[in-house]
């Protein structure tokens, strides 16, 4: 009898916070299918019968080897459809997984990688070429370049706020 008004207390709950919702706009009819239908789902879920559909599920086979979703430096190898991507965690999060979820399913070691070597060298690369990763104060290097075009010259320093606000008189031609 404590399962059943276990169960009953919680679709209660669950119907009461639902109901409390402002973006929730409903009738005084429909409150009680819902709230059977809130019964019923906590039941469904409160019943040891519920469990046994996960545990089958839990076999997953790859879709690929190991070595073979690894063998090209442009891409990795998907082991839920086969196909390839440079990156796996957009794909990932479209079938629900997480990275560690992913190992875990298909057996694989912490230090599988989730972006493919050759796009992270150039992610690197790019990141490098910007100033990314160094400490504050450090130049960036002159042979690098900064990113606009011209060969790694630098930008004029900037003005004081004197010499600011005499260019500003100068060119506006007033005089205070």
């Amino acid at each position: 009898m404590t399962t059943e008004t276990n169960t009953v207390e919680l679709a209660t709950e669950l119907t009461i916070a639902w109901l409390s919702n402002p973006n929730t706009r409903t009738n005084a009819d429909d409150v009680p299918a819902f709230l059977q239908s809130m019964h019923a789902a906590v039941g469904r879920l409160a019943s040891p019968d519920a469990a046994e559909p996960e545990q089958a599920a839990q076999e997953f086979t790859p879709a690929v080897s190991v070595r073979k979703s690894l063998a090209s430096r442009d891409h990795i190898i998907s082991m839920i459809d086969g196909k390839p991507y440079r990156t796996l965690r957009r794909h990932l999060t479209t079938h629900g997984l997480t990275p560690d979820e992913y190992r875990q399913r298909y057996g694989l070691k912490p230090d599988y990688p989730m972006v493919a070597p050759s796009y992270s060298e150039s992610r690197s690369a790019m990141a490098k070429t910007i100033g990314l990763g160094r400490k504050a104060g450090q130049k960036v290097d002159q042979g690098a370049g900064n990113g606009n075009g011209n060969g790694g010259a630098a930008k004029a320093p900037r003005k004081g706020g004197k010499a600011a606000l005499q260019a500003a008189k100068d060119t506006l031609g007033t005089e205070e």
